[in-house]
């Protein structure tokens, strides 16, 4: 009978010991979930570094030759096409150009009109396409 008492405490002994072994591994598996959420932040905020260390495009930094028609607004010499945008921008509030009530719209003198192909109003994101017909 000694015998069968024995085993019998090591059987519930060994209950729960299991018990706590399966209590571990659910919160094993809390803290590996808890875990994961910080890994998928990790690239978000490397993403943004290196979003900061962008070059600027070669080819808008390419030289180009403008047209006569836009030569008499931005001026004869080769440069880049951001350049070109800037002096077009420098001309418009030089001469007051940009609409009062839609700020978006630009309205043309004599000298953008026939850069513009003729149009009294342009808004300003079609005046780059028109302005790229004029650049070799």
């Amino acid at each position: 009978m000694a015998t069968a008492k024995k085993a019998a405490k090591k059987s519930a002994a060994k209950k729960p010991a299991a018990k706590k072994s399966a209590a571990k591994k659910p919160a094993a598996k809390k803290s590996a979930a808890k875990k994961a959420p910080a890994k998928k932040a990790a690239p978000k905020k490397a993403a943004k570094k290196s979003a900061a260390k962008r070059k600027p495009n070669a080819a808008f930094m390419k030289a180009m030759t403008p047209s006569s028609t836009l030569a008499a607004v931005v001026g004869g010499m080769p440069m880049p096409r951001t350049e070109v945008t800037k002096k077009i921008w420098d001309y418009i509030k030089k001469n007051k150009l940009q609409d009062s009530v839609n700020k978006r719209l630009i309205n043309a003198d004599d000298k953008l009109k026939a850069v513009f192909g003729g149009k009294n109003k342009v808004s300003m994101f079609e005046m780059t396409k028109l302005v790229s017909n004029h650049l070799k």
